[in-house]
């Protein structure tokens, strides 16, 4: 599938499937297209894939894109494959989809499928498996609840839980915490600081080697390139508030980060996904409802988390944000299940787990 027109159907059939859903909210298709397109996303640069439609009396009943990631390959040594932007009508056309992929896996000697990757952990990841009655935060995913019966039913099985925690911002910090982080400010000599608008582009490549550094042992990271990171980085300045993003250094040295956006989504409901004519009116006149933000990342080099610097963010951040901004509520996600450093931690701080999003795999040899 290479044409233009191809494209637009694959793209729209996610529209069309989930426009009566309550909580979908349509991603802006320009961005979709971007994102589909290999030039103009550069993870297409290390990455084979193949757009797949099932059809039944000749209309669209689901979609789903074959992915081999080269790096990850290189990275992992796992001889997998991978589907995502996966939406199906009934089990039979999902039952069809993946069976196609694993053949188009198995002609490419992989030996796993693994998924869903949109097209990969640093974009959009997982199938929403419980938290259905409230809306996705800025790129994390939506989709109905018998999506999970549908991939169980193909043989695949659980591989990795991805959390979503979510936090009051008008909830006082636990005073243990609080000294905790100013202790290890004061023992450490920790910099804190906001990463400034003008700066960002000048930030990027730092932050593309905290974020490679800090995250390198995490399950399943591909260490996206500086193509990949500056897209996404771009993509991001956008709707980038500087109030929302604070580093660590020690001796010059970016440690760590913290770094939220604010959660477009809510101003993209009721858009359709498209900016013209109306949608762009219907945006600007809905960013001020924003009170909500997606903590992106939250993350620290290896080599100084024993100093105790993720209370130290937290604190950080939300000093910054309130009462300076109109943001009530954050998002912390996503969170591997058995990431007990951050989990531990958010639970502490009085967050509380309301969605969990799930990878599958199946092993095809």
């Amino acid at each position: 599938m290479g044409t233009r027109r191809e494209l637009d159907r694959f793209i729209d059939y996610a529209y069309e499937r989930n426009r009566r859903d309550p909580h979908w909210i349509p991603p802006l298709r320009i961005a979709e297209r971007e994102r589909l397109s290999p030039g103009k996303n550069p993870f297409f640069a290390h990455a084979d894939f193949e757009r797949l439609l099932a059809f039944k009396d000749g209309r669209v009943v689901g979609r789903i894109l074959a992915i081999d990631d080269r790096l990850h390959n290189e990275v992992h040594g796992d001889n997998t494959a991978a589907f995502g932007f996966f939406e199906a009508e009934d089990a039979g056309a999902a039952l069809a989809l993946l069976s196609r992929v694993e053949s188009w896996a198995l002609a490419r000697g992989r030996a796993r499928v693994r998924g869903p990757l949109n097209p990969s952990l640093n974009e959009s990841a997982g199938l929403l498996v419980d938290g259905f009655d409230a809306d996705p935060t800025l790129m994390m995913p939506h989709n109905p609840p018998e999506y999970a019966d549908y991939i169980e039913a193909g043989g695949y099985r659980k591989v990795k839980d991805l959390y979503a925690w979510l936090y009051d911002l008008d909830r006082d910090i636990d005073p243990v915490i609080v000294k905790l982080a100013a202790r290890v400010q004061e023992t450490h000599h920790i910099v804190v600081r906001p990463l400034a608008l003008r700066e960002l582009e000048r930030e990027i490549e730092r932050l593309r080697v905290l974020y490679c550094g800090a995250w390198a042992r995490n399950w399943g990271f591909v260490p996206p390139t500086p193509d990949e990171f500056r897209r996404i980085g771009t993509e991001l300045k956008q709707i980038f508030d500087p109030r929302c993003a604070v580093c660590a250094d020690v001796d010059g040295r970016a440690v760590a980060c913290a770094i939220a956006i604010p959660d477009i989504n809510q101003a993209l409901k009721g858009t359709g996904g498209r900016l013209f004519p109306l949608g762009l009116i219907r945006l600007l006149r809905r960013k001020t409802i924003i009170d909500q933000v997606r903590l992106l990342l939250l993350g620290v080099l290896p080599e100084y988390r024993a100093l105790g610097l993720y209370p130290l963010l937290i604190c950080e951040l939300r000093r910054q944000m309130v009462p300076h901004t109109p943001y009530r509520r954050a998002e912390l996600s996503w969170v591997l299940e058995d990431n007990r450093d951050i989990n531990q931690v958010v639970e502490r701080l009085g967050a509380r787990r309301y969605k969990t999003y799930r990878i599958y795999q199946k092993a095809l040899t």
